[in-house]
């Protein structure tokens, strides 16, 4: 124990197994199913790794294959998951407590990637206040919208809206509709509560904390923050600008829509792209150009300690300010007047290649292990998983066992590995009393 206190983070990937494994004995039992019958282990793995990483990608059909219990188990494991197992351990201590220990502050700390140990008692009431009042306000509206514009009896609506409010706040990507949400693709009151929900989840708790509290002063804002918060401003407008244009005459996706209605599911489909796993458009008939353009946004993800995956936003943009730094000639990477440690970028530059290798591995295993399956599809729904976004072309139900169990794994790695590798290396950094004598090799 002492030595899991000295680098707590190592508790994270431990916490995440323990609740897969719950989640996955709770989901085998005949009554989760709405024909009552025991789940396979490969199919009840896959659903709980899916609801714990946050995910959403699902080997069922699953509106019709789990019932109500099976359906409340998976929301419960997708907001522990998105909150964080630690987080939400300690968030339950210090609400039976009315304490924390210096061991579940060390624990915080190392979830949701705070410095201080001081400050976490507050940190946590901030989070849970944020969770709260978000996906209360999400509820509201969209529960309201079902049951006033469509009809819904009133309990159907509150399920429903509670539902696809904590998938999108934790950028989840089950649904309880088999076609995803095409149906609301052109309804602001469903699709745009939905999207704002996944971009605030998707911002990590640190940014969105530093941006509020200095929203008049951008300039006083962390590197972490500029990157995260300007960054996502980026990926959003110009994946939102370039979706649209590729699939501004597509008649399977948005091609029939007038102006508004296309304008309206581009944006909802590239805010859930990111980090969510929605369908507003249909991914299985976008056009060639969108699906490198998807694949791209899953694979850099939301920010860091937040509920979304991929290498996260601050690292693909900090790797970008490298390279531009290094095309200048410059001695030093810059941003926003402030020099970036040269530590941060070994680090930045090690999650990232690593992130790669994972992705094309995971390609690769596809393509060997299932018969026929094409190139562009393994690779979209490896990146998928990894970046535990949820999209899907229809591949993951049509793979065999040894498939489903590789995008298990990479749910699991991507929802844990960025987070324990990027602490690991920050806690791993050693001082020495010497320096070798430097020698420039050639590169490229």
């Amino acid at each position: 124990m002492r030595r899991f206190l000295r680098h707590p983070v190592r508790l994270v990937p431990f916490g995440f197994l323990v609740a897969i494994a719950i989640g996955t004995g709770l989901l085998m039992l005949p009554w989760a199913t709405s024909e009552h019958r025991y789940t396979p282990l490969a199919t009840a793995l896959f659903t709980a790794t899916s609801a714990v990483s946050v995910t959403g990608m699902a080997v069922n059909d699953t509106p019709h294959y789990w019932n109500d219990f099976g359906l409340a188990m998976i929301t419960v494991l997708t907001q522990l998951g998105g909150l964080g197992i630690l987080t939400g351990a300690a968030l339950v201590t210090l609400a039976v407590s009315r304490q924390l220990g210096l061991r579940n502050r060390l624990l915080v700390q190392a979830e949701t990637a705070e410095y201080g140990v001081g400050d976490v008692r507050w940190l946590l009431v901030r989070i849970a206040t944020t969770v709260v009042v978000t996906e209360a306000l999400m509820i509201l509206v969209t529960s309201g919208r079902l049951w006033l514009a469509y009809g819904y009896p009133p309990g159907r609506a509150l399920w429903s809206g509670t539902f696809h409010s904590v998938q999108a706040f934790n950028n989840g990507g089950f649904t309880l509709y088999s076609d995803g949400l095409l149906g609301f693709s052109r309804d602001p009151w469903v699709a745009l509560p939905l999207a704002f929900g996944a971009i605030i989840g998707g911002l990590g708790f640190p940014a969105l904390f530093e941006a509020v509290r200095h929203w008049r002063r951008p300039g006083r804002w962390a590197i972490a923050t500029k990157l995260t918060i300007w960054g996502s401003v980026v990926l959003l407008s110009g994946g939102f600008a370039a979706l649209l244009a590729t699939e501004w005459t597509n008649p399977r996706t948005i091609g029939t829509y007038g102006a508004p209605g296309k304008l309206l599911a581009t944006f909802t489909q590239i805010a859930l792209s990111r980090t969510g796993g929605f369908d507003v458009i249909n991914t299985e008939s976008l056009t060639e150009e969108s699906y490198p353009l998807l694949t791209g946004l899953m694979f850099i993800g939301g920010g860091s300690a937040s509920t979304a995956g991929g290498i996260k936003v601050s690292t693909f943009f900090l790797l970008a300010f490298v390279i531009w730094t290094e095309l200048r000639g410059e001695p030093d990477v810059t941003v926003g007047h402030r020099r970036v440690a040269e530590a941060s970028q070994r680090q930045a530059l090690t999650v990232a290649l690593l992130s790669v290798a994972l992705v094309v591995v995971g390609t690769v295993g596809l393509i060997v292990i299932t018969e026929g399956v094409r190139f562009r599809d393994s690779l979209f729904e490896v990146t998928s998983a990894f970046s535990t976004t949820g999209l899907s072309v229809g591949l993951a139900p049509r793979l065999p066992e040894p498939g489903q169990y590789v995008l298990t794994i990479l749910m699991y790695i991507g929802r844990v590995g960025p987070l324990t590798l990027g602490s690991a290396l920050a806690l791993n950094t050693r001082r020495r009393l010497y320096r070798y004598p430097k020698e420039q090799p050639l590169v490229g």
